[in-house]
């Protein structure tokens, strides 16, 4: 028996970011919006920044030195 060679399609599950709805979309594609939404969204301003990962909300200085944080490390022992 001989298997023919057949070409593989991966498709991943995705949210349209506009209307909610699921559709299929190849995997790897950036697209966000189902196509029955990216006619509306094209008229849209481009985003003013590019995405970073996400941070915590307030002061960005993040310290780990534990004395100048007041901290006291004690070595523990065998439980």
């Amino acid at each position: 028996m001989k298997i023919e060679d057949h070409e593989l399609i991966q498709l991943e599950l995705k949210y349209c970011e506009r209307c909610g709805g699921l559709w299929l979309r190849l995997q790897g594609i950036s697209e966000v919006y189902c196509a029955s939404c990216r006619p509306h969204v094209q008229d849209l301003p481009a985003p003013r920044r590019i995405a970073t990962r996400p941070r915590l909300p307030g002061s960005h200085r993040l310290s780990l030195n534990a004395q100048e944080r007041g901290w006291i490390l004690i070595q523990g022992g065998n439980a």
